[in-house]
This record gives structure tokens, C-alpha cells and sequence, in this order.
């Protein structure tokens, strides 16, 4: 019984130090920001971007562009919409709404990279900026390498070596 009771206790005690962990909180904020970004896009394409589209190429409505496999029991084909194709029970093969997820997920996809592209510069000039960096022996600030006066303290650092 006290070996379950260890197990069980050892068990939670991981459980608390992965939960806590900056990592999994990260994570769990990431993935909610995720997912409301991908609300964010998915209205974007339908709403924004598929309408000129569909416009542009003759009032054309890509939710509506399916191909039916086999017609169903209460109407038969042609259906005017994939909603009704789907209300009479047709089996379709629903290629504007892939078209539209494929969209959604180029733009999700552009609009990562770019932000990791931005995240790479901010911490490659954060590097570069510790590399032209050094300590002022007298009050420890970050001073620029060349400087031979300390910017806060004012001390004379030609003198130190």
C-alpha cells in the first residue's frame, strides 16, 4: 500500500514540476493564441479574400465547388449548392473547401515565418549587441567596447586594464 501511495505521490510530484514549468505554460498560451488566430484567418479567407476571388471569376462561390460521387435519396442531380447536395444525403467531394483551408493555411504559414524571421533579427541583434558590449569594472553597466568613459559612473576606464 505505501509503494502505490509513493508511485501515486511521485507520479503528481512530476505532474506539478511539468505544469508549473515555464515551458508547458508557454506552450498551453501559445496554443490558445494559435487557435484563435486560425478563427482570425479562416475568416479572413472566407469573408475577405474568396468573395473578390469568386467575383473576379464570374460570381462564383467556391463553398459551392464539389463534385458529387452519388446523388442522394431525396433529390437527385445537379444540386445548385453543396448545402443542399449535403441536405438530400449526396456524397461529395467538397474541393472549395479545401481550396479555402489550403489558403488558410498558406497565410497561417506566411504569417509564422514572418514573425520567427522577426524573432531571429530581434535576438541577432540582441547577440550582436552583447558582442559590442563590455562591463564597467567600477558600477558593472553595459558600456559600448570603444568607450574609454563610462556612461554612468564616468569613470576614466583607460586607467583599468
Amino acid at each position: 500500500m505505501t509503494e502505490i501511495k509513493a508511485t501515486i505521490s511521485s507520479f503528481l510530484k512530476d505532474f506539478e514540476n511539468f505544469a508549473v514549468k515555464g515551458n508547458a505554460i508557454d506552450m498551453a498560451v501559445g496554443i490558445i493564441i494559435g487557435a484563435a488566430f486560425g478563427k482570425i484567418v479562416d475568416s479572413l479567407v472566407k469573408d475577405i479574400i474568396m468573395p473578390p476571388i469568386g467575383l473576379f471569376l464570374g460570381d462564383f462561390d467556391f463553398t459551392n465547388l464539389f463534385v458529387v460521387l452519388k446523388s442522394g435519396k431525396t433529390l437527385k442531380d445537379p444540386y445548385e449548392t453543396l448545402a443542399a447536395a449535403q441536405s438530400a444525403g449526396a456524397v461529395t467531394i467538397n474541393i472549395g473547401l479545401f481550396l479555402n483551408v489550403l489558403i488558410s493555411f498558406v497565410i497561417i504559414a506566411f504569417c509564422v515565418f514572418i514573425m520567427i524571421k522577426c524573432i531571429s533579427k530581434l535576438k541577432e541583434k540582441s547577440a550582436q549587441d552583447r558582442v559590442n558590449a563590455k562591463e564597467c569594472p567600477f558600477c558593472c553597466s553595459s558600456i559600448p567596447l570603444r568607450a574609454v568613459k563610462c556612461p554612468d559612473c564616468t569613470a576614466d576606464l583607460n586607467t583599468q586594464k
